[in-house]
């Protein structure tokens, strides 16, 4: 399975170094899946407009389709998801991610922050159909030192279960035929 683990931000190291650790803690249940870290501070994005897609929003867009599971990590800025991951959210056909895997980590400034995965994440991933492990992570800037290594056990424990619910998620997705018996 090809797992993609998306660092949904321009701005920051907190969201790639979460990612980072996660994709430690997956590897130990799962060695044999394929992880790709995807760091939107590597595309140049474009605005959903209708105009041509340039190069680099299209292999996005291809590394979304083909992938089998995500981790979405993103930051909160000003009580919101960034518009780059939004943004490339847009991008996506609505059945690019039904009946797969998502695991979600977020970070931020307040512990207030929280709620945006609540309120404006997890509906987008519900409208996609995807099948979302129940038990997101949250960070806050204290769970990190100065090098943006998570210094928090409680933090480390609770993305190391994270991993393992996900993991299993993705076993559980190999039988699911993304084909609906509806038709929407």
């Amino acid at each position: 399975m090809k797992i993609l683990l998306v660092d949904g931000t321009m701005f920051g190291r907190k969201t790639g170094a979460i990612l980072e650790q996660v994709e430690q803690y997956i590897k130990e249940f799962d060695a044999s899946l394929e992880l790709e870290i995807m760091y939107f501070s590597e595309y140049k994005h474009q605005i959903v407009d209708g105009s041509p897609l340039n190069d680099d929003m299209q292999t996005m867009i291809q590394k979304f389709e083909e992938a089998d599971a995500y981790i979405i990590a993103t930051p909160i800025f000003q009580a919101s998801i960034p518009g780059v991951l939004k943004n490339a959210f847009d991008f996506l056909h609505p059945k690019t991610m039904r009946y797969k895997p998502v695991s979600i980590v977020a970070n931020g400034g307040t512990y207030q922050h929280h709620l945006v995965v609540e309120n404006q994440l997890k509906p987008i991933l519900d409208y996609f159909r995807a099948l979302v492990t129940p038990n997101y992570v949250y960070t806050h800037t204290s769970h990190f030192d100065a090098d943006n290594k998570i210094v928090d056990q409680d933090v480390h424990n609770r993305l190391r279960e994270m991993a393992r619910v996900f993991v299993q998620y993705c076993e559980m997705s190999k039988t699911l035929s993304k084909e609906t018996i509806d038709q929407h």
